[in-house]
């Protein structure tokens, strides 16, 4: 199966098409992508598959330490193949990169948390987000789209954002002390809450000045697909991840 891939609305609501861009997302049937998370033996076979269909050499991928937070990498030829072959390294302490280098593949895995693309095509430059409950907390997407201000004068309007498949307030369902964490965002259901992560960042993505019409979402939940793609509120502790991937 081929990857999901690129920016353009289409009738999926994926973002796809642009030249000079690569942008894509796996799924359960490429196989587990991650080095440190479930069955790892076939994760470099599977990366350089899923790659090449791309026109990415796996070796080249630039992966992070994922550990929720709100740190954003901005990544230089010199951070070529960090993470690639080895979990130990890979960029540390780090949720989000950015980019206006070119040929320099950027990844993230995910299994339920939200991935965000970003894609400034003026400059050009990218950002890719990795975006859970504590990092959506913390405001990671508005924080990546200021220092892409900062470091590539991108214009918030000329922002494409990309929302990829995540668990969604369908099947989100969160404690009651998540009250205090998003007061304004959580759904409550048969008395129960849920957590929306896509409506959280989207509202943190327009409060920047990006159009809503230059948001597109694929609209695809992780948890209600869990045969199409990893979920760890279905699979968990031994769930393996799907990536994303970006490059210019």
């Amino acid at each position: 199966m081929m990857p999901e891939s690129h920016l353009v609305k289409n009738k999926e609501g994926l973002l796809s098409g642009i030249d000079g861009l690569v942008c894509a997302f796996s799924r359960r049937s490429h196989g587990n992508m991650s080095l440190s998370y479930g069955d790892t033996k076939d994760a470099l076979k599977n990366r350089k598959n899923f790659l090449e269909s791309l026109g990415i050499d796996y070796k080249d991928l630039v992966c992070a330490k994922q550990i929720h937070s709100n740190q954003i990498r901005y990544v230089q030829d010199e951070d070529r193949g960090k993470g690639a072959l080895s979990y130990d390294t890979a960029i540390g302490q780090t949720d989000a990169f950015i980019t206006d280098k070119k040929n320099l593949p950027l990844a993230i895995f995910t299994a339920d948390c939200l991935f965000i693309f970003l894609y400034d095509f003026r400059r050009p430059a990218i950002g890719l987000i990795h975006a859970g409950w504590r990092s959506s907390q913390e405001n990671i997407a508005a924080r990546t789209v200021e220092l892409m201000q900062e470091k590539f004068d991108t214009q918030a309007q000329d922002l494409c954002v990309g929302f990829g498949p995540a668990i969604r307030s369908c099947c989100y369902e969160v404690g009651e002390e998540f009250k205090d964490f998003f007061p304004k965002d959580l759904v409550r259901k048969n008395g129960h809450y849920y957590l929306d992560l896509v409506a959280i960042n989207k509202m943190r993505l327009l409060s920047c000045g990006v159009k809503e019409t230059n948001i597109f979402d694929t609209q695809i939940c992780t948890s209600c697909q869990n045969k199409e793609f990893f979920s760890y509120r279905k699979d968990g502790k031994s769930c393996g991840r799907m990536m994303s991937v970006m490059m210019l």
